[in-house]
């Protein structure tokens, strides 16, 4: 009855929302795609994924939930009113935010990129 869902927005969905922006779009998400879950830019990615989906407050026996992260995030993508520009400058925005976190933990296993 219930697809694949997480509590947040997972790894494994990302490299599926390749297609749904333009070119620069699909190169980020082409880059992303090759580095491990661990990463700074991965980790940013995920973490703006989640404010856009609004993964908090999903429940596990939504209409959004039962449809899995997957479809979720691509139906917020083609609904998303702004450039793909404005999406990787919060992507960028977001990714400044994980490597001072980063930076404040290093204790924490997160791999900078440079």
């Amino acid at each position: 009855m219930y697809t694949d869902n997480e509590i947040l927005f997972p790894h494994y969905v990302i490299p599926s929302l390749r297609n749904i922006r333009g070119e620069e779009w699909a190169k980020l998400i082409d880059r992303l795609a090759k580095l491990p879950e661990s990463s700074d830019e991965v980790i940013a990615f995920m973490s703006m994924m989640i404010g856009l989906n609004g993964c908090l407050p999903c429940e596990t026996d939504s209409y959004r939930a039962m449809r899995g992260c997957g479809a979720c995030a691509q139906q917020t993508l083609r609904r998303y009113k702004g450039s793909d520009e404005e999406l990787i400058e919060k992507f960028k925005t977001e990714l400044e935010g994980i490597r001072e976190f980063a930076i404040e933990n290093p204790a924490l296993p997160i791999q900078l990129s440079e």
